[in-house]
C-alpha cells in the first residue's frame, strides 16, 4: 500500500511536471498573432478607410485602455466573475455548473472562463469532453504566458459578432457607428448578447426578435447584480425602470458598411507603414470630400480635353499638414489605370518651377520682377528652347514673363544662376527625384526637365506661401498611441521673405482663366497666387498655388503618356484649382501688407529702391525717368540699366564725339535706348517700331579701340551643330552676325582662314556649313577682330 502511494505520488509529480513543461514548450495558439485590420483615420480619429484583416475578417484594433470601463465591468460580471483571481480554470464555477446541469437534466449553465473562451475563439474545436480538457490546458498555458490585461485584450480582439465581424471595436462601429470608448447600457447588453450565438443574433431583421430577447435577459441579470450602468438619473431608477429604458432603445437592424473613403491615399499610406494597424492621418474629411466633389464635377470637361487621369494635393501650409490627397478620378476605372495614386507619381513639372527660379534670382541680386529682359531665340550648343506659342517678344518684363509663362527669360536666368545651385535649391525644397550624377541636367530644368510628384510640388510651393520657408510637410498625426515616427523632413531657409512676397504678388496678378464664365457667381473673386505648367508633348497639365491657409497642386494628364492638344495647364487644371481653393481658402490679402498697415517684421522684409522706369534696372545717368520699386532688404541688385546710353552729339555733323573731340566742338548730350542686335531683329520681325540707333562716332572721334572691335552675335562659341542627312546643306545655312558701336562699320568674315565675304554690322552673312571643326573670324577695317569655334557633325 505504501509503495502504491509512493508510485501514485511520483506519477502525479511526473504528470504535473510534464504538464508544466508542456505549457512552456508548446507554442501558444498561432492565431493570437493574427494581424488586425489596418485602419486609416481622418484627422479627428474617425475611420476613413478600413482594410480587411489578412484572414478576410473585419477586425479593428481594440485597445483595452480605450474601452468603456462599464462594458468591462458588465462583461466580467456576466461571463467570469472571478477572472482576476483564477488561473484560467474556475473550479468553483465547474462545481456550480455540474451541479446545476445534473439537477436540471440538461446543460443550463457553463463554466468556461474568459480565458477558455479565448482559446475556443482562436482554436475552434468540436464541443466534446476531450476538447474541454484541451481548452482547460490551453487556458492554463495562456495564464502562464500572458497578463490578465493581455488576455482580456485578446478576448476583446477575437470576440465573434456574426459573419466575418470580430472584435469589440469592430462591432461598435458596424452596429452603432461609433467606437467603444463610450457605450450606453443598451449597447453594452447588445454587445454581450451577440457573441453567445453570433449567427443567430447579429443585426439583421431576421434576428431582431432573438437579439431583443437576449439583450433584455442579459440586462435584467446585470441590473440585478448591480453590474450594468443605469440610464438617466440612475439614483431614481428601479431595476424595472432601468430595464424599460434599455428595452425602449432601438436595436441595430443591419451591419453598417466599413468606410472605404480616399482609397488611393489609404492604400499608399498602408504601403508606407506596413503592419501598423491604426494610421491617424492629417486628412480633413470635409476638405477631402470637397476635392472629390469638384474632381467629379470637372471630370467630363477634363476628359474631353484629352486627359483621363488627375491628382490633387491640398496642404495646410501653416502647419504643414496634408489635408486632401486625390489619386485619380475613379479608383474603379481600370481602363484608365484609375488605381494609380497620382499624387505620388513623378511627372514633368513643365513651367511650375519658374516662380522658384525668380525667387532665387531675386535673392542672388540678378533679377527683379520689374526687369526688362530679352525674349529672343537662343542656342546653347544645339539646345534651342522655344516659348509655348513658338513666338518671341523681343523685350519683356520678368513679371510679365512669369504671368505669360514665357520660357526663354527663365532659361537665361538658370544659366546665370547655374544649374547646380538651382538643383540644390530644389533639393532643399523637397524634390527627392533629382538624379545625383554631375552634369546629368542642363538648362531644360527651367521648363520641365525636372520631374516631381504633386506632393513634392505642393511642398515646394509652401515656401512661397510661408515667406520663404518650406512647410514641415507631414501626413500622419502623432498621438500617444502612434506606432510610427516622424513622417516629414523639415528643410528651412529656402529664400528670403522679401523674395517670396515679391514672387507671390506677381503670381496673384491674374485671375482664374475662366473668370468671365463665372462672373455671375462671384462679383469680387478671391485672390490666389498660382502658376500653370504644361509639359513637352502636352502630356501633363498642372496648376499649383496658394491662398491664405492652403497650398494646392493639381495634375491632369494620362498615365500612358499620351499627349493631347487640350492637355494644357490653364485649360485642364486651372478651373479645378480655383473651384477647390475658393471652397476651402479665404484667399490672399496683400492690402494688409502695405507699409501703412503691415507689421514691423513685414516692413523689414522689403526696402524701396529707385530704378530706371524703362528697364527696371538700377538707373544710370542716361536714364531720363525713374520709379521706385520694392526689393528684399538683404538683396540689392547691382547691374545698371543695360539699355540707356549717353552720346555727345556734334551739332554740326550729328555724329557722336569722344571726350577729346567734344572739348573743341559745340555738342549736345543726348540719351538713347540701345537694343541688342538679337532684340532688334526679333522686334523688327514682329513688326514693332524700333528705337532710333545712336549716331555713329565721327571719324577720328571714336571710343577706345577695345570698344570698336566687333563682337560675334551668331554663332555662339563652342556650338555643336548637327547636319541632317536627308536635307541639302544649302538649306541648312548658318547666319554669321557681328556688331559694333562704330557707325557704318562693315565686317569681313573668314572660315578656317578662307575669306567668305563681308556684311554690315548687325546684318547676317550666310554660310553653308561642312562637317568638321571650324574657326570663324570676323575683322573690321581697323584690324579689330573676334573669333569663335564651332563643330559641325
Amino acid at each position: 500500500m505504501k509503495r502504491a502511494m509512493i508510485s501514485l505520488a511520483l506519477g502525479a509529480v511526473v504528470a504535473g511536471f510534464s504538464l508544466w513543461s508542456a505549457m512552456w514548450v508548446l507554442p501558444l495558439p498561432q492565431r493570437l498573432a493574427e494581424a488586425d485590420s489596418t485602419v486609416v483615420e481622418w484627422r479627428n480619429g474617425e475611420p476613413a478607410h478600413v482594410f480587411l484583416a489578412p484572414d478576410g475578417r473585419w477586425r479593428l484594433q481594440t485597445q483595452l485602455k480605450k474601452v468603456d470601463p462599464h462594458y468591462i465591468e458588465a462583461l466580467i460580471g456576466y461571463e467570469d466573475k472571478r477572472f482576476y483571481t483564477h488561473g484560467g480554470i474556475d473550479l468553483r464555477a465547474i462545481v456550480r455548473a455540474t451541479t446545476s446541469n445534473i439537477r436540471h437534466g440538461r446543460v443550463v449553465s457553463g463554466a468556461s472562463t474568459l480565458t477558455m473562451q479565448l482559446v475556443r475563439m482562436v482554436e475552434p474545436r468540436p464541443r466534446t469532453l476531450r476538447s474541454k480538457i484541451i481548452e482547460a490546458f490551453r487556458a492554463a498555458q495562456l495564464e502562464q504566458h500572458l497578463s490578465k490585461d493581455e488576455i482580456l485584450a485578446a478576448y476583446l480582439k477575437f470576440l465573434p459578432f456574426g459573419r466575418n465581424v470580430e472584435g469589440l471595436e469592430t462591432a461598435a462601429w458596424m452596429y452603432f457607428g461609433h467606437d467603444a470608448t463610450a457605450l450606453s447600457p443598451a449597447e453594452i447588453a447588445t454587445l454581450l448578447a451577440v457573441p453567445q450565438s453570433p449567427n443567430q443574433r447579429y443585426p439583421t431583421p431576421k434576428n431582431a426578435a432573438r437579439l431583443r430577447s437576449a439583450r433584455a435577459d442579459i440586462a435584467a441579470e446585470l441590473l440585478e447584480a448591480a453590474r450594468l450602468l443605469r440610464g438617466a438619473a440612475p439614483e431614481n431608477l428601479s431595476d424595472a425602470q432601468a430595464l424599460a429604458q434599455i428595452e425602449a432603445q432601438p436595436l441595430p437592424t443591419r451591419l453598417r458598411s466599413m468606410p472605404r473613403e480616399m482609397p488611393h491615399f489609404a492604400i499608399w499610406l498602408r504601403q508606407q507603414y506596413p503592419g501598423v494597424p491604426r494610421l491617424r492621418s492629417t486628412i480633413d474629411a470635409s476638405t477631402q470630400r470637397t476635392v472629390e466633389k469638384f474632381a467629379t464635377s470637372h471630370r467630363g470637361r477634363i476628359m474631353r480635353l484629352g486627359a483621363n487621369n488627375a491628382a490633387v494635393v491640398v496642404i495646410d501650409h501653416e502647419s504643414g499638414a496634408l489635408r486632401a490627397a486625390l489619386g485619380n478620378f475613379d479608383f474603379d476605372d481600370l481602363i484608365n489605370q484609375g488605381q494609380i495614386p497620382g499624387f505620388a507619381v513623378r511627372r514633368s513639372s513643365g513651367s511650375l518651377l519658374k516662380p522658384i527660379i525668380l525667387a532665387q534670382a531675386i535673392d542672388a541680386g540678378i533679377a527683379l520682377p520689374s526687369h526688362l529682359v530679352a525674349d529672343v531665340p537662343v542656342d546653347y550648343s544645339g539646345y534651342q528652347p522655344q516659348n509655348y506659342s513658338e513666338e518671341f517678344n523681343g523685350l519683356v518684363r520678368l513679371d510679365d514673363a512669369l504671368s505669360r509663362s514665357l520660357n526663354i527669360p527663365f532659361v537665361r536666368l538658370v544659366e546665370r544662376l547655374g544649374v547646380a545651385p538651382f538643383l540644390e535649391m530644389l533639393r532643399r525644397l523637397g524634390a527627392e527625384g533629382i538624379d545625383p550624377r554631375p552634369g546629368y541636367y542642363g538648362l531644360s530644368v527651367a521648363i520641365g526637365g525636372i520631374s516631381a510628384t504633386p506632393l513634392e510640388i505642393a511642398g515646394m510651393y509652401t515656401a512661397l506661401a510661408r515667406r520663404g520657408e518650406r512647410a514641415p510637410l507631414y501626413f500622419l498625426k502623432a498621438d500617444e498611441d502612434a506606432d510610427y515616427g516622424n513622417a516629414f523632413a523639415y528643410r528651412r531657409g529656402s529664400f528670403s521673405p522679401g523674395a517670396a512676397r515679391l514672387v507671390a504678388e506677381v503670381m496673384s496678378q491674374r485671375g482664374r482663366p475662366d473668370s468671365l464664365a463665372l462672373r455671375r457667381i462671384r462679383a469680387t473673386p478671391n485672390r490666389y497666387a498660382w502658376k500653370t505648367g504644361t509639359s513637352m508633348g502636352l502630356r501633363d497639365a498642372w496648376t499649383a498655388g496658394f491662398g491664405a491657409q492652403h497650398t494646392a497642386a493639381i495634375w491632369t494628364g494620362n498615365f500612358d503618356n499620351r499627349g493631347q492638344t487640350g492637355v494644357v495647364g490653364s485649360q485642364a487644371a486651372a478651373p479645378l484649382f480655383f473651384d477647390i481653393m475658393e471652397a476651402v481658402d479665404s484667399g490672399l490679402n496683400f492690402a494688409a501688407m502695405t507699409p501703412e498697415s503691415a507689421s514691423t517684421t513685414a516692413i523689414d522684409e522689403l526696402s524701396e529702391v529707385e530704378v530706371c522706369a524703362y528697364s527696371g534696372h538700377l538707373p544710370t545717368s542716361a536714364c531720363t525717368h525713374k520709379k521706385t520699386v520694392q526689393i528684399p532688404t538683404d538683396s540689392t541688385p547691382t547691374a545698371p540699366c543695360p539699355f540707356h546710353t549717353l552720346r555727345d552729339i556734334d551739332e554740326a555733323t550729328g555724329l557722336a564725339l569722344n571726350l577729346e573731340c567734344r572739348q573743341s566742338r559745340p555738342h549736345q548730350t543726348r540719351s538713347y535706348v540701345v537694343w541688342p542686335t538679337s532684340v532688334r531683329r526679333t522686334m523688327k520681325d514682329a513688326g514693332y517700331k524700333l528705337p532710333a540707333k545712336p549716331p555713329g562716332f565721327a571719324p577720328g572721334c571714336g571710343p577706345s579701340g577695345y570698344d570698336t572691335r566687333p563682337s560675334i552675335v551668331s554663332p555662339a562659341p563652342d556650338t555643336v551643330f548637327a547636319l541632317l542627312s536627308d536635307i541639302s546643306p544649302a538649306e541648312q545655312m548658318l547666319p554669321l552676325i557681328a556688331e559694333t558701336h562704330e557707325a557704318g562699320a562693315r565686317f569681313s568674315w573668314f572660315v578656317n582662314g578662307e575669306y567668305l565675304g563681308s556684311a554690315p554690322s548687325g546684318e547676317a552673312l550666310w554660310w553653308e556649313p561642312k562637317r568638321g571643326a571650324h574657326e570663324i573670324v570676323v575683322s573690321d577695317a581697323r584690324g579689330g577682330s573676334a573669333r569663335v569655334r564651332v563643330l559641325i557633325e
